[in-house]
């Protein structure tokens, strides 16, 4: 699958570029409920096309849509968006209403996939996240937006009229995982942090009172069933991070973008994460050192790329 073995290591996606957010909504987990709100959505185009390939797309045009709607042409079995900053690869094509000409696509390249989420294509059209939670990996989304979904900078950026419904056909082709999922796995306590979890998955760290390990220690808390993290591989995780000593959060990518730039921030932390599989918790406690006190890591590893 292209989320191991091929696709780009960034966080992009054409125009639509992924930025900072301070808040990760859910929308239902596991159980999440997508209900379409298709107002005819369905009867404004034909689709044809395998999903991951350009698709041949005929617009009834013109179209004008008073509300932004969509459905679900390919309903796909995999993994659902449960949050607007879960990653996902994905390729899309943008057409205008009254021409019904494309006018955007990306390049459905299959070996040169790009990295995005929810998050970072509302920030140029809102009404992406009306359209897309609870969509699961393998599906093909169908929508039209109105002019104020779609974006002013959408709008500016392609040169779409500013009274333009524009139809989105996005292919879902992969889905990351948004918390870690697995077994618990038991692991002796004594002067290790305790993790606990709210239902999203972010993780509580207590530490314990004493001094800290003077050698790293880790331990997989939840181990998980993906491939393991190759040697040449970069991981995408979630992670949270507490000093040891002060017992206060140092850093935490939860309710942000997950990170893939722990070889930078923590090669010790990216090493010990080679060879757990995707899907799995690790608990790293690294020691002081060179002036740098000690910490625990929390890392959630939710997916690995090979960059290209």
């Amino acid at each position: 699958m292209r989320k191991t073995s091929a696709v780009l290591a960034t966080l992009s996606l054409a125009v639509l570029a992924l930025t900072g957010c301070t808040a990760a909504p859910t929308f239902g987990g596991a159980s999440c409920d997508r209900t379409a709100d298709a107002h005819g959505v369905a009867d404004a185009v034909t689709i044809e096309g395998d999903l991951g390939s350009e698709p041949d797309v005929d617009v009834f045009a013109p179209v004008h849509f008073k509300s932004t709607s969509f459905t679900d042409a390919i309903v796909g079995e995999g993994r659902p968006l449960v949050s607007d900053t879960q990653l996902m690869t994905a390729e899309l094509s943008i057409y205008s209403g009254k021409t019904g000409e494309k006018i955007f696509a990306t390049s459905y390249d299959e070996e040169n996939g790009s990295l995005s989420n929810i998050a970072s294509w509302a920030t140029q059209s809102p009404g992406l996240a009306t359209v897309l939670p609870c969509a699961t990996e393998g599906s093909r989304v169908v929508a039209a937006l109105t002019p104020e979904d779609f974006g002013e900078q959408s709008q500016a950026a392609l040169g779409v009229d500013p009274d333009d419904t524009v139809i989105f056909v996005v292919d879902i082709l992969d889905v990351f995982l948004s918390k870690a999922e697995g077994a618990l796995q038991f692991n002796d306590a004594r002067n290790v942090p305790t993790v606990v979890r709210a239902a999203d998955g972010t993780p509580g760290v207590i530490i314990p009172d004493g001094a800290a390990p003077t050698e790293q220690v880790v331990q997989t808390l939840i181990k998980g069933e993906g491939e393991p993290v190759g040697e040449t591989q970069t991981p995408i995780v979630n992670l949270t991070v507490v000093g040891w000593d002060d017992k206060k959060e140092i850093t935490s990518t939860w309710g942000a973008n997950p990170s893939m730039d722990l070889a930078t921030t923590a090669p010790a932390v990216a090493e010990a994460l080679i060879g757990k599989p995707v899907g799995s918790q690790i608990l790293v406690v690294t020691p002081e050192a060179d002036g740098v006190p000690a910490a625990a890591y929390v890392v959630d590893i939710l997916g690995a790329v090979t960059a290209r």
